[in-house]
Formats: C-alpha cells, structure tokens, sequence
C-alpha cells in the first residue's frame, strides 16, 4: 500500500503520473495536517491567527510489489514542488486484498 500527503493542487498531476505507471484506482482523502512548517499566520479583518492545519490531499493506491518504486518515483515528481510542505510518501505491506465483486484475492484483487 502507497499512500501519499500532498498538496491539493498537485492531485490532477498525480494522478495522471501514477496513470501513466499502471496504477488502476486510487482512493483520495482531503485531510488537514502540518509538519515541519507548523503552520502559518493569516489576517482576517485587521486580527492576526495561526492556522495550524494546513488543507492538504492523501492517495491511497494499493500495488504489487513490483510496482512499488515506480509509483513512488510516480508521486515525487508529480508533486514536487520544490518548496516546503509538499507532503510525504509513506510505503507499507498489505496482509490480504479481497475484491468484494468476485471474491478475487491477492494481486488478481488489486
């Protein structure tokens, strides 16, 4: 399983990248979160505050194996912007995948 934080306007790039590496289906989440910019201050009718979560989008793509560097080299170009918060890419093992349509499991599944 590949998930991914990014930016929400780099979400359209992304997805074509990871189209274009054979990736079927993603799941797309908008989550708020921040890491190491902690945020940032805004001014809204002459007050000052802190908007500690920044709006920021997760991709869930569930791959086989050997897939795995390809999306990931997939998302870090698409969605690099070069500048600070362009989010995260995090890589983890799937136990079992049940397609719920024909009970297909495993990579027939994905």
């Amino acid at each position: 399983m590949v998930s991914a934080v990014i930016k929400p306007f780099k979400l359209d790039e992304v997805r074509e990248a990871l189209s274009g590496v054979g990736v079927q289906g993603i799941t797309v989440t908008e989550v708020k979160g921040f890491g190491r910019q902690k945020g940032h201050t805004e001014l809204y009718r002459g007050a000052e505050y802190v908007v500690d979560f920044l709006p920021k989008v997760k991709i869930e793509a569930a791959v086989a194996d050997e897939l795995v560097e390809r999306v990931i080299e997939a998302i870090e170009g698409a969605a690099r912007t070069g500048k600070i918060g362009d989010g995260k890419i995090f890589v983890s093992p799937l136990e079992q995948v049940v397609r719920i349509r024909t009970g297909e499991t495993g990579n027939e599944a994905i």
